[in-house]
């Protein structure tokens, strides 16, 4: 099954390299350089899956996160954090804000592939969208 993917990275070469590994895989990639310009897309596309930096000028990862989560448009949005923190305090903090699955940087395309196929699998009351994605993906956004 192919997704359409929000990379939400300010760091253009990881975001690029990130695009280049997703879209290997066969999914549609959108790249917003940064939290702003991930919430200007947003307001146009809601995605089937997030993959997301948390260290981030202006607003971070966890705080778009909160954000995401509060908004019912993107509330059951999958979301990967992508980052090169790699402590357990981050992680179960970027956990307890939302996301859906966290993988460290720099990200295999096995790891990618494996976070794809958890979060998209995951039931609506355990973060998971709330009806399939493939149905999510034809209906209008």
């Amino acid at each position: 099954m192919l997704y359409n993917v929000l990379i939400v990275e300010d760091d253009r070469q990881m975001a690029q390299s990130l695009a280049a590994q997703i879209g290997v895989l066969g999914h549609t990639v959108v790249i917003a350089y940064g939290p702003r310009m991930a919430i200007q897309q947003l307001n146009q596309v809601i995605p089937d899956v997030i993959f997301m930096d948390l260290n981030m000028p202006g607003l971070n990862g966890l705080e778009v996160l909160r954000f995401l989560r509060r908004d019912p448009t993107t509330a059951t949005v999958p979301v990967v954090i992508v980052s090169a923190s790699d402590g357990p305090e981050t992680i179960s903090a970027a956990l307890k804000a939302g996301a859906n699955d966290y993988i460290v940087k720099p990200p295999t395309i096995e790891a990618i592939e494996q976070a794809l196929a958890r979060v998209v699998t995951l039931p609506p009351e355990l973060g998971g969208p709330a009806q399939p994605l493939d149905e999510r993906a034809s209906a209008p956004h």
